[in-house]
């Protein structure tokens, strides 16, 4: 059977982001779409699963929330990269992110915004250093909408308390973990290893949030292999 990848960004990202996956994925012959959150100039998007094909999600960091329960629940499979249940986890650590949320949402209401933008993608990035030219929503002033969405859902990120409405329990699952991820704490990746403990799991040790430059399309072909 054929497969119908349905992709989706996390926080500030946009769909360009997928492209060496839905370049692989079409060359395999399966279907790739990708949602789109429109924070920049790109429209907001959410495409629908396709009938005769095994239905597949792959979501970045806050996708896996920013999808509606109705397709995410008819998902056979999904792949979470970098993601998590609960972005704030308790005690100090979780103090200390509130704070840093709190000073982006004030920057984001501000002349600001475009500089923590970069910040937080070379946060995101590293140990890859980020090319400021490379297209993306930090390059150009932001509309009103596009802030007023980041806004809601960096709120969204903040408030999140553990899998989303329509989680498919039952589906195959696949975790990759960035080990050198400074957007998800480790015990927010914890977390989230013990709320799917049935879920399959690749560990990149040397990788950021962001997955760079980890040869990652490659890998997914296998696993996804499996399911067609």
């Amino acid at each position: 059977m054929s497969l119908h990848l349905i992709a989706m960004h996390g926080w500030a990202g946009d769909q360009r982001g997928w492209q060496p996956f839905a370049e692989a994925a079409t060359a395999r012959g399966w279907q790739w779409n990708s949602g789109e959150r429109g924070y920049g100039d790109l429209p907001p998007a959410m495409p629908g699963w396709r009938a005769r094909a095994r239905r597949v999600l792959v979501v970045h960091s806050l996708g896996l929330h920013l999808l509606p329960p109705a397709l995410l629940a008819e998902a056979e499979a999904v792949v979470l990269l970098a993601s998590f249940a609960r972005f704030v986890p308790e005690g100090g650590a979780g103090r200390r992110l509130r704070t840093a949320l709190a000073g982006m949402e004030q920057a984001l209401g501000g002349a600001g915004a475009a500089a923590m933008l970069q910040r937080f993608y070379a946060r995101a990035a590293d140990p890859v250093a980020v090319d400021p030219a490379s297209p993306g929503i930090g390059d150009r002033p932001l509309p009103a909408e596009g802030r007023r969405r980041l806004l809601s859902d960096l709120r969204l990120l903040g408030g999140t308390r553990g899998l989303p409405e329509g989680f498919p329990t039952g589906a195959r699952l696949l975790i990759v973990e960035a080990g050198r991820d400074r957007i998800v704490l480790p015990e927010a990746r914890r977390l989230l290893r013990q709320a799917l403990p049935a879920a399959d799991r690749l560990h990149l040790a040397g990788a950021g949030h962001c997955l760079l430059d980890t040869g990652l399309p490659a890998m997914l072909d296998g696993w996804l292999s499996q399911l067609a």
